[in-house]
């Protein structure tokens, strides 16, 4: 391509076409120009996917697509996988809870449904609750906890994710429930916790603020329950133990098993 038309891509801000027209089939000027600039949108969408994917500062790079789902995933009568994976309850301002045991598959779920909502266009944030309550209680110390809020009119969806695995200060937790009020039917509020909810005050401290802050989740939330074992403990196990001469160690109900290995 002559640097003229590429002067000229530039100055239209049409960032990819330059890039792609000379592999878009030519049947006709309309059918060519149709496609070259569905290419132009395409990519663009692609692009800003990935800067909301960075923006939002995933802890990883899961995916949906390989997501081991199976029976130790629970859904709430309303809500099934086809309906969890096309995102509406962000538009509806609907929140996810996921409750179960460490290494359930909680964490990969939130993410990978995160970065599917950054390449569709949404704007999502994910913290820790322990790093997001740190960020909270420095802003209100310098006196930016107010500017710190405002950074969240835009989000539309925001996961906070292992929820019980420390407690706050009583400070730290008002901050938090000021913020969780904030997006209250304003925001798709997702959580993971190892902790049932009748367990929250072990984090909160004070009872009548973890009841009214368990009250605005719960309202338009789906609960997801997580049961079975730790994901992270049984790779663990496997990698830990070998295939040894003719005996064969395999992991059944959460059990070593060894038997004879069949040698033809």
């Amino acid at each position: 391509m002559s640097n003229s038309i590429r002067e000229k891509c530039k100055a239209l801000r049409l960032a990819h076409v330059a890039d792609v027209y000379e592999k878009v089939p030519f049947e006709n000027p309309e059918q060519f120009l149709t496609t070259l600039l569905q290419e132009e949108l395409d990519l663009r969408e692609a692009a800003k996917g990935e800067r909301l994917i960075k923006k939002a500062k995933f802890m990883n790079e899961k995916e949906l697509e390989n997501y081991q789902w199976s029976d130790h995933v629970r859904f709430p009568p309303q809500l099934d996988r086809n309906a969890l994976e096309s995102l509406h309850f962000i538009d509806r301002k609907e929140n996810l809870v996921l409750t179960g045991a460490p290494g359930t598959g909680k964490s990969h779920l939130v993410t990978a449904l995160g970065r599917k909502a950054c390449r569709n266009g949404y704007d999502v944030r994910f913290y820790r609750v322990a790093d997001l309550v740190e960020l909270l209680e420095k802003s209100w110390r310098e006196g930016r906890y107010q500017q710190f809020r405002n950074k969240f009119n835009k989000v539309s969806m925001i996961i906070l994710d292992e929820m019980g695995y420390v407690p706050f200060s009583k400070d730290g937790a008002e901050l938090l429930f000021q913020l969780i009020s904030d997006w209250y039917e304003q925001r798709s509020l997702v959580i993971t916790s190892n902790l049932e909810f009748s367990q929250w005050n072990k984090i909160f401290v004070d009872a009548r603020l973890t009841a009214a802050l368990v009250d605005r989740i719960i309202h338009h939330a789906h609960i997801l329950s997580f049961t079975g074992d730790s994901h992270r403990v049984k790779h663990a196990l496997f990698s830990t133990f070998c295939l040894q001469n003719t005996h064969v160690l395999v992991i059944s109900d959460n059990r070593l098993v060894s038997f004879n290995k069949v040698v033809p």
